[in-house]
């Protein structure tokens, strides 16, 4: 879509700093964090929302869900970390692109290197 923000920055018009990407997805740290750790995990591929979950891309969630875990181990979220995606205006989304926040702590210090 191509007045998606983060469209935009799948393609590489708005830069974001990113901590991960492969076919599927793309991860990049919050430009506002509210924890200590705070990045996002986006579908390349355009999805409005949650809502929007059906059986032909059920599969690419899938796979953000084992990314996110594996950027929680690589990013040493030992003691937990918590996942939200916001649904349609009432629900707080200001996207309208799938998008799944990652917040955590971590032992070692902020911010990232």
């Amino acid at each position: 879509m191509s007045d998606c923000l983060f469209c935009k920055i799948v393609a590489g018009e708005i830069p974001s700093k990113k901590i991960y990407e492969d076919d599927k997805c793309y991860a990049f740290y919050d430009i506002d964090p509210k924890a200590p750790v705070h990045f996002l995990v986006i579908p390349k591929e355009h999805i409005e929302s949650a809502a929007k979950v059906t059986d032909d891309n059920e599969k690419t969630v899938g796979h953000i869900f084992k990314v996110i875990a594996k950027l929680a181990e690589d990013l040493e979220l030992t003691d937990g970390y918590r996942v939200v995606t916001n649904v349609g205006k009432d629900g707080g989304q200001t996207v309208p692109h799938m998008h799944f926040h990652v917040l955590g702590k971590r032992s070692l210090a902020w911010p990232p290197g």
